[in-house]
């Protein structure tokens, strides 16, 4: 499958997989997850989905779990949205980016208040 074809798909995946999350699904615990990202395999055998949590430690344990057990209904959701014949198997994967920004951040004001920037 061609590139950009496969990257239309992860766009596609990624929108389609934060609305059924978003209104789909009933999980409370669920309710704190942001998708951040889709990636197909070319063969469409898997897509990786990054999310990020808000909230503590404990909160991105509870909604990891919760997304583990709902991976089979969203994959069939995405199944009902997609127009391929093959729905690629869901790996959620964390994104810890945004956390990592957001610790530089809060380094970066430090060394501002100490005047050292």
């Amino acid at each position: 499958m061609s590139q950009i074809r496969v990257q239309k798909l992860s766009k596609q995946i990624e929108r389609d997989v934060t609305d059924i999350i978003m209104n789909e699904i009933k999980d409370t615990k669920v309710g704190f997850v942001t998708v951040t990202g889709a990636e197909v395999t070319s063969d469409l055998s898997f897509c990786k989905i990054y999310y990020s949590v808000l909230g503590g430690e404990n909160r991105r344990e509870a909604a990891t779990k919760a997304l583990l057990r709902a991976k089979g209904f969203i994959r069939s959701e995405l199944g009902k949205r997609m127009s391929t014949r093959k729905v690629p198997d869901l790996i959620f994967e964390i994104d810890e980016s945004i956390e990592y920004g957001n610790k530089i951040d809060m380094m970066l004001a430090d060394l501002r208040r100490q005047g050292k920037m």
